[in-house]
């Protein structure tokens, strides 16, 4: 619980997805998200914005000071998301069911990341 108190009081959060459409997880966290006052980031190589927002290519791309990544992708996208996550210094992973692996947790714990999993920030929001 004390995890998902941290990454809930992070102000600035990026969401690594799809944003094809309304009906897609990461959109639907990243409209949620927005709506409770955090600023947002939306991340997803196809896309130039998501409802108004800049959407960036890569999480490298990233401006400094944000604090905590949302990850709504695949298992093996997921253990690069983290790698370059804790290259920009984002210490606070959220990965949605579906998206985690043991890769990328292990990653996570080895330099120090804060990380969930199996729960969705859509019911602890």
């Amino acid at each position: 619980m004390q995890e998902i108190k941290e990454f809930l009081s992070s102000k600035k959060i990026a969401v690594v997805g799809s944003f094809r459409n309304e009906e897609k997880v990461a959109y639907k966290i990243l409209r949620e998200l927005k709506s409770k006052g955090y600023e947002v980031f939306p991340v997803n190589p196809t896309k130039d914005e998501v409802d108004g927002i800049r959407c960036y290519k890569y999480v490298s791309e990233l401006p400094d000071g944000v604090e905590a990544i949302d990850i709504v992708t695949p298992p093996e996208i997921t253990e690069k998301i983290v790698e370059e996550a804790f290259e920009k210094r984002i210490m606070k992973v959220w990965m949605q069911p579906g998206a985690e692996s043991e890769k990328a947790i292990d990653f996570c714990k080895r330099n120090g990341m804060s990380v969930i999993y199996g729960t969705c920030i859509m019911v602890k929001k």
